[in-house]
């Protein structure tokens, strides 16, 4: 495997469960839900006492790229770390990349949250105005559905988290977009909605949480934060999938792909929620 993305995520989960050795030699692309991703997956494996040795990429880029995004600050907390490539022992050769709106940030508390919108917010002016022509109010949106995300870590999960975001040029629709990843190892939606309500399914507590606004919690204003996420990244014809147990669900604009319903995926706790806002 070359690419660790959304795309391929599935595959990549099923090798890293099985096998004692992730070998990451030939990656050559790697986005933040893949990022985000390995860590949450070696986090879980540590959780249940086992740990994987990563055998790093042999690409100088992909290596920048996550030392950029402050990958390894975290990566050595579940991996043992193989480096086949002797340059990459050099801090791994950090650049300065512009085009990074959040580098990965555990969510552990709400002080988290506000570091996390503050830090997004203080360059989300250059990078969505600038790279996907958004104007105040789309930027503004983006901060609110970004805290919303973050924000259910912290009051739904009962665990804690990662989030990371960049922007990218995509080739395959000539267009930039942001791609916004954020995940937990939490008792995920299933587990949540059924402290209220029956559920049938992990599919069953996505849709109900995304798309009828159903919350854990019977207060009055709960709930309705994914909605508003749900809203957002339709009126900017972005891309929503959210992953949880062994269930996707995706909401996909006419220039995104994939599958919109998938069931039956190797388990994995928590819930992994995957945005891609594209330039207007």
């Amino acid at each position: 495997m070359t690419h660790l993305s959304d795309d391929t995520f599935e595959t990549f989960l099923a090798v890293l469960l099985s096998q004692d050795t992730i070998n990451l030699q030939k990656m050559t692309f790697m986005d933040p839900y893949g990022m985000v991703g390995l860590l949450e997956a070696g986090r879980y494996l540590v959780s249940n006492n086992k740990r994987r040795t990563m055998i790093l990429p042999e690409s100088g880029d992909v290596l920048k790229y996550l030392e950029r995004m402050d990958f390894f600050r975290f990566a050595d907390r579940y991996f043992n770390i193989v480096s086949e490539t002797p340059a990459a022992s050099d801090k791994y050769m950090r650049s300065s990349f512009t085009d990074v709106l959040l580098e990965i940030t555990p969510i552990e508390k709400s002080d988290d949250i506000h570091f996390i919108v503050g830090r997004a917010k203080k360059r989300a002016h250059k990078i969505l105005e600038k790279h996907l022509h958004y104007d105040e109010r789309a930027i503004n949106g983006f901060i609110v559905a970004l805290s919303e995300v973050c924000q259910n870590i912290i009051e739904h999960s009962g665990n804690t988290g990662y989030v990371g975001i960049q922007k990218y040029h995509f080739q395959k629709i000539n267009r930039n977009v942001v791609k916004i990843a954020v995940m937990d190892l939490g008792i995920g939606f299933k587990g949540s909605l059924s402290e209220r309500v029956s559920i049938k399914n992990d599919i069953d507590a996505i849709e109900k949480a995304l798309l009828q606004g159903m919350s854990r919690y019977e207060d009055i204003g709960r709930g309705h934060g994914l909605a508003a996420v749900r809203r957002f990244v339709n009126q900017w014809n972005g891309k929503l999938s959210i992953r949880s147990g062994t269930a996707k669900l995706s909401i996909i604009p006419e220039w995104a792909w994939g599958k919109e319903i998938e069931s039956n995926l190797t388990y994995f706790p928590g819930a992994q929620i995957n945005i891609m806002l594209p330039e207007v």
